[in-house]
């Protein structure tokens, strides 16, 4: 017998009543519903991402290719070399043997020079180069002429953030001279561009922190207003 739209409704409404107080019970401290609460949002996010990674990934990337170049009857195909290859490199990481662990710091060897290389690549392409060239464009007289503003306005604004561009990239700047002392230090100017560098990081974590927290307000008022809404609704239908 298939379920009405009404026993649905109710149904999900007292699954989000619940879980929203097994969560807001962590208020009164760490306690056994909260991590009821927890142990099933990870075993259920952890369970749909094994499900994505199965259908969407290892099936079609792998099982099918496999299976498209191995047709019945027919030759041994080169092309299988290089996924039955890659097999191997991830089997490796499943050994649990310890003499034969070490096999696995090949795979992981991999993994991490791959990740460096896209990490860096994505640091230069993604936040580096994309800011010098914002730096840059906040000097095209051209283009504010076009939104109204004027030639003092875009200069200010430009000073700002190139100011603020090369203070925050002299903060992360760590080459030192070793003192006689045996002590590090920088440079007195590269120390004095740093230390006014944190004001511009000061500020730019104060925007994120308030931005984080507008967020996390605005779910916890979604969440109560939720509650009060079911609740208001469900003492609607008994009376």
């Amino acid at each position: 017998m298939a379920l009405s739209t009404e026993m649905l409704n109710l149904a999900t409404g007292v699954i989000s009543f619940l879980f929203t107080l097994l969560v807001f019970s962590y208020l009164i401290g760490d306690n056994p519903l909260f991590r009821v609460a927890v142990y099933i949002f990870v075993g259920v996010s952890s369970g749909y991402i094994a499900a994505v990674a199965v259908w969407l990934v290892i099936f079609p990337r792998l099982i099918y290719p496999l299976m498209s170049a191995m047709p019945p009857g027919e030759m041994f195909n080169l092309a299988i070399i290089v996924p039955l290859g890659l097999v191997s490199l991830g089997a490796l990481m499943l050994l649990i043997f310890p003499r034969q662990t070490g096999l696995g710091r090949i795979v992981l060897a991999y993994l991490v020079g791959v990740g460096a290389a896209v990490t860096l690549a994505g640091a230069l392409s993604g936040t580096l180069i994309p800011q010098v060239q914002a730096t840059i464009n906040a000097f095209d007289m051209g283009a504010a002429g076009l939104h109204g503003i004027d030639v003092v306005e875009t200069t200010f604004n430009g000073a700002i953030i190139l100011l603020g561009t090369v203070l925050t990239l002299a903060y992360f700047h760590f080459g030192a001279r070793q003192k006689p002392d045996g002590s590090m230090r920088r440079f007195v100017v590269v120390e004095v561009l740093a230390w006014a560098g944190r004001i511009f990081i000061g500020i730019a974590l104060g925007a994120v922190f308030a931005g984080v927290f507008t967020a996390a307000l605005t779910a916890l008022i979604e969440r109560i207003s939720s509650l009060i809404t079911f609740i208001l609704g469900l003492l609607g239908n008994f009376f």
